[in-house]
């Protein structure tokens, strides 16, 4: 520890920003490497509103708060910290004369400073819903975006597709997998083309055009859609695509950058896929502030990836250090 303008600010070799399945896996990797590893989780996970995660092998259906709540265990385990609170600000303070400097500052919103070798962002993304009424309040329960995350639990059931996002047509043809009532709402927004109209019809999937106005919930249950023109198509689920904003505001003063991604659903961190590094030496990241579309499993094994790729780095600097030392030793002889 170091005092600093009065407070004390404590050092890891690895501080990680985020809380969920791929920080928290980070962490476990890390901290059975024998590293000292400090975990800021702002307790904001994105699937919280849901009652289970699913696709996850051996915790299929475990509740999302059960799940962080045994990774947290497990991290505590093997010698990591875990602190409540918001990264508001990360800085490097590397000197590049220096290789054994501590490279990191991190500023929570309460004030605290933590310092670190290396820093791993897992800080997740954000949901932007339509601004449709019912659409936020259902979000996780039965207003859902993945069928292999929720597909199960709605089969055969009368499923709505929101017509929000372009993707919306191939949600339609997905979710058909999973029932053959499925209707699309173009809402406005989605324009079929040929060769799509023939898709839709084949899967015997029913188009619905006009604006729609809001969801319909009877006894804390979705019943229905509810277009502008009053008519309200009765549904026990509705899928919509949010678009995916990476909440990564705390790389800014790194100069990490968000960018579109790729499939036009959002922006993301891009990083180097074996192991998440960003253009920053030093940060990584990983989870679903890199990888818009992973699932709970891919994010855990993404941290996994990152825990690794950094302790490696780590691995290659202390030998460089040794090395000059050794170096140092034999000239002073």
């Amino acid at each position: 520890m170091e005092a600093r303008n009065n407070r004390v600010v404590e050092e890891y070799d690895v501080v990680v920003v985020g809380g969920g399945a791929a920080g928290l896996s980070a962490a476990v990797t890390l901290g059975r490497a024998l590293r000292s590893v400090l975990v800021i989780d702002a307790g904001e996970p994105r699937n919280a509103p849901a009652a289970g995660v699913h696709g996850f092998l051996s915790r299929d259906g475990i509740n999302p708060k059960e799940l962080l709540e045994l990774g947290r265990a497990e991290a505590l385990q093997y010698g990591a910290d875990i602190v409540a609170g918001v990264a508001v600000e990360a800085r490097s303070t590397a000197n590049p004369t220096e290789v054994s400097e501590l490279a990191f500052e991190v500023d929570l919103a309460d004030g605290e400073t933590f310092r670190a070798r290396r820093l791993l962002v897992t800080t997740g993304l954000i949901d932007i819903l339509p601004d449709i009424e019912g659409v936020r309040e259902r979000w996780g329960r039965d207003v859902l975006h993945c069928p292999y995350c929720h597909g199960w639990e709605v089969r055969n059931k009368a499923i709505g597709i929101l017509g929000s996002v372009p993707m919306a047509l191939h949600q339609a043809l997905l979710f058909r997998q999973w029932s053959p009532n499925i209707t699309l709402f173009l809402n406005d927004v989605v324009e079929p083309t040929e060769e799509q109209w023939e898709q839709l019809a084949a899967r015997s999937i029913t188009v619905v055009d006009g604006k729609v106005q809001a969801l319909q919930v009877t006894d804390d249950a979705l019943t229905g859609v509810v277009l502008a023109s009053g008519t309200v198509i009765p549904v026990d689920a509705v899928v919509t695509g949010p678009r995916l904003e990476a909440r990564a505001a705390v790389l800014d003063s790194l100069g990490v950058t968000t960018v579109e991604h790729p499939m036009g659903v959002g922006t993301h961190v891009e990083v180097n896929p074996l192991g998440g590094a960003t253009s920053v030496p030093g940060v990584w990241a990983a989870g679903n502030v890199a990888d818009l579309t992973g699932q709970v499993m891919a994010s855990a094994a993404a941290g996994v990836m990152s825990g690794a790729a950094i302790n490696a780095d780590l691995m290659m600097e202390e030998t460089r250090m040794a090395v000059e030392e050794a170096r140092r030793a034999v000239l002073a002889l």
